[in-house]
């Protein structure tokens, strides 16, 4: 083995190794103040996703003639009404059918007795009752816990609440004044970074665009198809749950599998084992004919990433901020191969002529 050429492949991967380094330090940096700035940055990243569902429709108000003011006032209430919309069909079923949920409960966790006392555990009642009595002291013993929950979730509500008037506030400021800013960024920055970080800017925006407006179509279908299975199953319910389905659509496949769970149970709850089990063939073939047709069909040339990607993107996501990762890994998964593309194009060698070796010129970038 050559001295020499051992030596400098050390001294690449050390190289190498230091720059990889600093640029996970960057990256942690700016996770980190991404963490601190949270309360805000979590408004606008919502905002974001609502702006680029409703946008066609505040363009199309405007190629008619509409000031961009009004577009944008009546796109943002129009968006609210449908949130209370879709809030009102969630809670008004469940509030008018709650005795009969309840019911449907006691009788499931009846028969499970029954079940539980014959073989092969055989669970006497006296073990059960046993049971029952402990798991009531141990809920006494954690009042305190109990109090502290109830204020934490007061809290995150009020949260909640606070990060929705912002969303809102900052949608309608984005829809008014969104396509100014492509040309306002280009005449800030300086030199190259004038032309590549717009262009970046734009392929962003529409790859944003794209998932969100592909997934609420993708949830629509879910909704439908699941909610026609439900009703000629005659699972209580039917709306809030494929309300439910359409919402969780925008997680990809973990969405999809708890509104799933959540459609099953309350099926075995309130109809029976054969019903549940009628209601996950339903779901089963439902999603395969998501994942195999209608996801291929429409996301394929909007987002460019392999199922695999998607997979590993919402599991790290998830793995790293819960729920809010879940929603964020794939359209940030799919951000990141704008940009390594875009750097991919700019950085590589220009094609060569065939047949003299001289090398073609690059292709100009496209305008913003």
């Amino acid at each position: 083995m050559s001295s020499a050429k051992a030596a400098a492949a050390l001294r690449t991967s050390a190289r190498v190794s230091a720059e990889l380094l600093v640029v996970l330090v960057m990256a942690a940096a700016a996770l980190w103040l991404l963490s601190r700035m949270w309360s805000v940055v979590w408004p606008l990243i919502v905002a974001l996703f609502l702006t680029t569902l409703t946008w066609p429709l505040a363009e199309f108000l405007r190629r008619r003639g509409w000031p961009s003011a009004l577009a944008a006032s009546v796109v943002t209430v129009l968006s609210l009404l449908v949130a209370a919309g879709i809030a009102a069909l969630i809670a008004v079923p469940v509030a008018s059918q709650s005795g009969e949920l309840a019911d449907g409960v006691t009788a499931g966790i009846q028969r499970l007795r029954e079940w539980a006392a014959g073989p092969p555990l055989n669970i006497g009642d006296d073990q059960i009752s046993g049971a029952s009595k402990a798991a009531m002291d141990r809920l006494q013993n954690s009042v305190g816990t109990a109090v502290s929950t109830v204020v934490t979730g007061v809290s995150t509500i009020f949260n909640g609440l606070i990060t929705a008037v912002l969303a809102l506030f900052l949608m309608f400021f984005f829809l008014k004044d969104g396509s100014r800013f492509l040309p306002w960024l280009t005449r800030q920055l300086p030199g190259r970074l004038a032309t590549d970080v717009p262009v970046v800017a734009a392929r962003g925006w529409q790859t944003l665009g794209s998932f969100v407006r592909s997934q609420a179509f993708v949830g629509l279908l879910d909704a439908v198809f699941i909610g026609l299975g439900l009703w000629i199953v005659g699972v209580p319910l039917v709306l809030p749950l494929a309300v439910l389905t359409f919402v969780s659509a925008f997680v990809p496949i973990v969405g999809a599998l708890f509104a799933g769970l959540v459609a099953v149970l309350i099926a075995l709850v309130s109809n029976g084992l054969t019903d549940a089990l009628i209601v996950l063939a339903i779901i089963v073939a439902v999603q395969q004919l998501e994942g195999n047709v209608f996801q291929p069909m429409i996301q394929s040339r909007s987002l460019g990433l392999h199922a695999a990607v998607v997979l590993l993107a919402v599991t790290l996501g998830s793995s790293l901020a819960g729920v809010v990762g879940a929603l964020l890994a794939v359209p940030i998964a799919a951000l990141i191969a704008v940009v390594w593309n875009y750097l991919r194009d700019q950085l590589g060698e220009p094609p060569r002529e065939p047949g003299t070796g001289e090398r073609l010129p690059a292709a100009p970038a496209p305008a913003p």
